[in-house]
C-alpha cells in the first residue's frame, strides 16, 4: 500500500498535532460539501453508504461542465477521474476501424463512469463525449486512492458497489452479443 498524501478532515479546527494543517471553512464550502452529499446520495452507486461515507466522498469531489460534444476523454488517455453525471448525457464510444464510431453507452443523471481505469490502473478503454450539455462531479484517482487508504470499511462498501456495478455491465454485454450473435448480425 501507498501512504497517504494528506489526511482528510470535516471538521474545521485545525489539530493541534498537525501544525500546518489548513482548516476547512464552514460557509461556502460545507453548503457545497452537503449539496453534493445529496447529490450523491440519489446515485445508484453508492447505495448503502451511510452519511459520513457520503460526506468523506463528497468532501473531495469536484464538478465539471461540459456543453454538447465536448470530449471528455478519449480512448487510450490516461485514467485519472471517476465521473458521475448530475445532469445531461453522456456517450461512451470507441472508433472501430473502416465503420466510424460506435456507441457502446448512452448514459444519463445518477450514473458513474470512468470506474475501470481507477481499478486497473490502465489507460482508458473507450472514449466519453458531451450527448448532450452534463454537469458532472468527478473524483480524481489520487482522492479516491487516498481515501480508500485512510477508510477502509469505505473502500469495502466503495469497491463491493464497483464490482455490482461492473458486474451488471458484463451481463448486459453477454446480452447484447447472444443477441447479435442470434439474430446474424454478429
Amino acid at each position: 500500500m501507498r501512504p497517504a498524501r494528506y489526511a482528510l478532515r470535516v471538521s474545521s479546527e485545525p489539530v493541534a498535532s498537525d501544525p500546518g494543517a489548513a482548516t476547512i471553512p464552514d460557509a461556502p464550502n460545507a453548503a457545497i460539501d452537503a449539496q453534493r452529499e445529496e447529490q450523491l446520495a440519489k446515485v445508484p452507486f453508492f447505495d448503502g453508504l451511510t452519511a459520513d461515507a457520503l460526506a468523506m466522498i463528497a468532501h473531495v469531489t469536484t464538478e465539471e461542465s461540459y456543453a454538447y460534444g465536448t470530449k471528455i476523454f478519449a480512448y487510450g488517455d490516461p485514467g485519472d477521474k471517476l465521473y458521475i453525471i448530475l445532469e445531461g448525457k453522456v456517450r461512451i464510444f470507441r472508433e472501430v476501424g473502416g465503420m466510424g464510431e460506435e456507441a457502446l453507452a448512452v448514459l444519463a443523471a445518477g450514473e458513474v463512469f470512468g470506474e475501470m481505469s481507477l481499478l486497473d490502473e490502465s489507460t482508458r478503454s473507450a472514449g466519453a463525449l458531451a450527448h448532450e450539455r452534463c454537469r458532472l462531479l468527478v473524483i480524481t484517482k489520487d482522492a479516491f486512492d487516498d481515501l480508500l487508504f485512510l477508510h477502509k470499511d469505505l473502500a469495502y462498501e466503495v469497491l463491493w458497489s464497483c464490482v455490482r456495478m461492473l458486474a451488471s455491465r458484463l451481463r448486459e454485454t453477454n446480452d447484447k452479443l447472444t443477441f447479435l450473435s442470434t439474430t446474424g448480425r454478429f
